[in-house]
């Protein structure tokens, strides 16, 4: 195609090259207006791009074009010489940029160039603009990837922003009364506009204090929306136009095939061997995470026996025995001989680095758990490696978590709910709630709540939503004031529910709340891009691919959680590759230590945002309540409690949220929009 030379003059495309440095990332963001001839501020612009400055140190690009701008801060993965971002098409009236990877381009590459289209790179980030040419909005069909999108269409004045299906890379987007449309990678880019200033939603505030998450496209700041997974949007002169491309759904009860388990296990079997096949494509050294667990186990067991004999791979420990499993992590070097590395953590290393982990997850957390993976990445980036794999997602697709347990249990004491002997079976579960008659009477108490409301799709998880409620009795009575659970909450929890979920068996309706709810909106913000990207770490996660996702939908319940045995089809399917002490070992759930990494005592250096004026400053909690709770935490001789820990770690990170992006940008908006910048590493 022609280039025309006027098509040139309207168009402005800068490229700047930065020096090379050892660790990398990528973040995408941009700025729309209705208007064509409205003036967009490219200063605005390289402050909302640099702020992502940690997403993608290798290089800078933009774009602009009549009312629109486009910014990227690019990790050079796949031709790293050649794949400089924005890319365009043939005539430079498509612009993509593209944070993550198109696993399957390089069979993509070669059906459109069939098609007659010419490619001026090797990167994945050009077969986007040729599907979207091929195939319009149908283009993000055609994908396997993790990713998120922005197209501009310079002849249609048309933005389209895209989400990968299962939400791997984050998306946000933000309207504006005056006909702006903001998106980013992350939300502290929006915050770099002068129009937009960081304000909690206590909405989403008492979402994220009830369901662990805030119910999409809700988030914990006022007037900034989360793309859904597997959505895209339009954005015009006509408005925004939202459209869900991909979405998790199950057989209806009775609708399972009834298959020999050897039908499954074939078929996950080679599906998982193709995921982590496509998912080795880089230019780069690709490693693995290697916990000692069921999930990265066969993930670094397939890596090193079918394409790398030189893997490396990484790990936590903990100096607390109770968390740690590193004897099970060796057995595994052991096994399939790996160069491995790890990292220690203990209280005061968490403590230390909290304050990052909530700069980077942009979201108050109810667990210490992301700080340790943040640590890993820093050891990952000290390696000189960009790429890591890992095993998330196992958990959810395939039945691992004791609550698809525990939810088979109660439902079997529902049905005599005065049984003495169907209750013991929780101790299968938590062996250690026996310890005393005490502890006895009050588990049972605990598991008994909503045991006959079983009709309830959500009955899985009831009772660990009840007992994270009890976190908001440490609010302030003004916040309080603005709560109510059942509009806020669940009436927004019930209009995002897929509507099916009534007709799905109990495991399923629980693995969909998993998927569709903490899937993107905790386990991979909280401990996965979101820590890896903030030391420039891309993750990757085979399990994740969507054929496989697809796939594990269709398998019977009983091949997936037989008895109490979870991941039992992935236990069959790969029990050849890996020791029997992993494949039947007791499931070990990842946990971090809590309550003592935030005393002074213990070196947590941002104590001070507990302190009796900190709390007047920011308002959010009850100063007599949360110093009741400190003091009780202080006293060793005192027994922590699981909810106590939770509440801790509530409160210091929502402290450490305003503290981060409200305190200062109100303060002074544009100083803290430098400081930002400087803290991303710019």
């Amino acid at each position: 195609m022609v280039l025309h030379t006027r098509e040139l003059h309207i168009i402005s495309i800068q490229i700047i090259n930065i020096k090379k440095q050892e660790y990398f990332m990528c973040g995408i963001t941009g700025i729309y207006h209705q208007d064509p001839n409205f003036p967009v501020d490219t200063g605005i612009l390289k402050k909302m791009t640099n702020i992502l400055f940690h997403r993608g140190p290798d290089e800078v690009g933009y774009y602009t074009g009549e009312g629109a701008a486009l910014g990227i801060r690019r990790l050079s993965i796949i031709d790293i010489n050649g794949g400089n971002q924005p890319i365009h098409n043939e005539n430079s009236t498509l612009h993509v940029i593209l944070n993550g990877e198109i696993y399957n381009y390089i069979e993509l590459m070669k059906f459109l160039k069939s098609r007659g289209h010419c490619f001026y790179t090797k990167s994945d980030t050009e077969v986007i603009v040729h599907l979207y040419e091929e195939y319009g909005d149908n283009f993000v069909n055609h994908i396997n990837g993790q990713f998120s999108i922005a197209i501009w269409n310079s002849m249609s004045r048309e933005l389209i922003i895209a989400r990968d299906r299962l939400g791997i890379r984050p998306l946000f987007y933000s309207k504006l009364p005056d006909g702006i449309f903001l998106f980013g990678s992350e939300m502290k880019a929006l915050f770099c506009h002068p129009s937009v200033y960081p304000e909690i939603d206590y909405k989403g505030l008492e979402q994220l204090y009830t369901i662990w998450v805030t119910v999409p496209p809700r988030t914990v700041f006022k007037n900034i929306s989360e793309l859904l997974p597997g959505c895209i949007i339009k954005v015009n002169k006509n408005g925004i136009h939202l459209k869900r491309y991909w979405k998790i759904s199950f057989p209806h009860k009775r609708d399972y095939e009834n298959h020999p388990l050897s039908h499954y296990t074939e078929k996950l079997r080679e599906l998982v061997y193709d995921s982590v096949a496509l998912r080795l494509r880089a230019d780069v050294p690709v490693a693995s995470y290697l916990s000692g667990g069921l999930d990265s186990s066969i993930i670094s067991s397939l890596v090193k026996k079918y394409h790398n004999n030189s893997l490396k791979t990484f790990s936590v420990l903990f100096k607390d025995a109770s968390y740690d499993e590193r004897l099970y992590q060796q057995l595994m070097v052991n096994s399939i001989k790996t160069e491995h590395k790890s990292i220690e953590i203990d209280n005061r290393l968490i403590g230390e680095n909290f304050s990052d982990v909530i700069w980077h997850a942009e979201y108050p957390m109810l667990r210490t758990a992301p700080a340790p993976l943040f640590e890993l990445s820093k050891l990952v980036r000290k390696n000189n490696i960009k790429v890591v794999l890992t095993g998330e997602g196992a958990d959810e697709i395939f039945g691992g978590y004791n609550i698809f347990k525990e939810n088979l249990i109660r439902r079997f004491w529902a049905r005599i709910p005065e049984s003495k002997m169907r209750p013991l079976l929780l101790l299968k579960l938590y062996p250690y709630i026996h310890q005393n008659q005490k502890g006895s009477q009050f588990w049972q108490l605990f598991f008994k709540r909503e045991l006959g409301s079983t009709e309830n799709p959500l009955y899985s998880h009831l009772i660990r939503w009840s007992n994270t409620s009890r976190i908001k009795r440490f609010f302030s009575e003004n916040i309080k004031s603005r709560f109510n659970e059942k509009e806020h909450v669940f009436g927004e929890l019930q209009n995002f529910l897929d509507p099916d979920i009534h007709n799905w068996v109990p495991l399923c309706q629980a693995q969909y709340l998993e998927l569709s709810l903490f899937m993107s909106g905790y386990l991979l913000s909280s401990q996965g891009d979101r820590m890896m990207m903030g030391n420039s770490v891309e993750g990757r996660f085979p399990f994740l691919d969507h054929r496989i996702v697809e796939f594990a939908s269709t398998i019977p319940p009983c091949h997936k959680l037989n008895g109490l045995n979870e991941k039992y089809i992935l236990k069959q399917t790969f029990g050849d590759l890996i020791p029997e002490t992993i494949s039947k070992r007791p499931k070990q759930p990842y946990r971090a230590p809590v309550s003592k990494c935030f005393l002074p005592q213990y070196g947590f250096h941002s104590s001070r945002l507990l302190s009796e004026d900190a709390l007047k400053r920011s308002e959010i909690f009850d100063v007599n309540s949360v110093s009741m709770l400190i003091s009780k935490i202080s006293d060793i001789k005192t027994d922590i409690s699981a909810f106590d820990d939770m509440a801790m770690a509530s409160i210091v990170s929502t402290q450490l949220l305003y503290h981060n992006f409200i305190s200062e940008i109100t303060d002074n908006k544009n100083c803290s929009c430098e400081s930002m910048i400087h803290k991303s590493g710019t």
